[in-house]
């Protein structure tokens, strides 16, 4: 693998007592890339992500990430390579202030995540930081609100934020537009396109709105093999992803559900 493609999946395939959820899939991922993962419910999606992030083990084929096969790794291993995935439901603690998430996912750095008997002071110079990415975000004006006190669509960003402490190379968004009403949907493509800057995402979305404004390349699958793979121009045209949209035209596609 060139160093152009940070992760590449070779033959992936993960199945489940007969049933092939995962099927021989070819996936390269560019360096520096927005690419989105789309299909169908059932598709097969978050299985593929699964497999990525080690929650599953594949039943054949190989992960190689930076050059490096990755296939048999720990969840933890893989994570300390700066793979970090976001999930689809909101991850923060909502009893903390918007600055003390982001401080308590820098506290990793320190090597003092679990030592909660350590004076708070300790952790005051991971303020500035904090504040950095809180402005990262759009978030700089809520650091000291209550988590639970924000709106959705700000959780979001927070998560972002807290994804962004784990010093990511490579993010998996999990449908991180999914809930959100319009105006945060907006808001959330922005941020994301924001922090892609220097990184790469690989991202599962629903929201062919957000997919066709900010993704550099999409993949399809479909019952759990890769359908159609290239920029969304060319994509949303195949007729292959039409027919898997339950659709008659593109502009079907660009409201259907992932």
């Amino acid at each position: 693998m060139s160093a152009e493609f940070i992760l590449e999946t070779q033959g992936l395939t993960k199945e489940f007592k007969g049933f092939v959820a995962v099927s021989d899939v070819d996936l390269k991922v560019q360096r520096g890339h927005i690419h989105a993962l789309i299909g169908p419910n059932g598709a097969g999606k978050t299985t593929f992500f699964n497999l990525l992030t080690k929650f599953l083990n594949p039943t054949s084929g190989r992960i190689v990430y930076n050059d490096i096969d990755i296939t048999a790794e720990q969840p933890a291993q893989t994570a300390r390579r700066g793979i970090v995935r976001s999930f689809q439901i909101s991850a923060v603690f909502p009893h903390m202030t918007v600055l003390e998430n982001v401080r308590a996912a820098l506290q990793r750095s320190l090597g003092t995540s679990f030592h909660f008997w350590k004076a708070e002071k300790t952790l005051f110079p991971l303020h500035e930081r904090a504040r950095q990415l809180l402005a990262e975000v759009d978030l700089e004006s809520f650091a000291d609100t209550m988590t639970v006190e924000l709106p959705y669509g700000r959780k979001r960003a927070l998560e972002l934020a807290t994804t962004l402490a784990l010093e990511p190379e490579l993010m998996l968004l999990d449908e991180p537009t999914q809930g959100m009403g319009h105006e945060d949907v907006d808001r959330v493509t922005q941020l994301i396109k924001k922090v892609s800057a220097g990184r790469t995402i690989l991202m599962v979305e629903h929201n062919m709105n957000v997919v066709s404004s900010i993704a550099n390349r999409i993949t399809v699958l479909q019952r759990g093999a890769i359908i159609a793979d290239g920029p969304y121009a060319e994509v949303s045209k195949n007729p292959l992803v039409i027919e898997a949209y339950m659709g008659t035209t593109d502009t079907a596609l660009q409201g259907a559900h992932a």
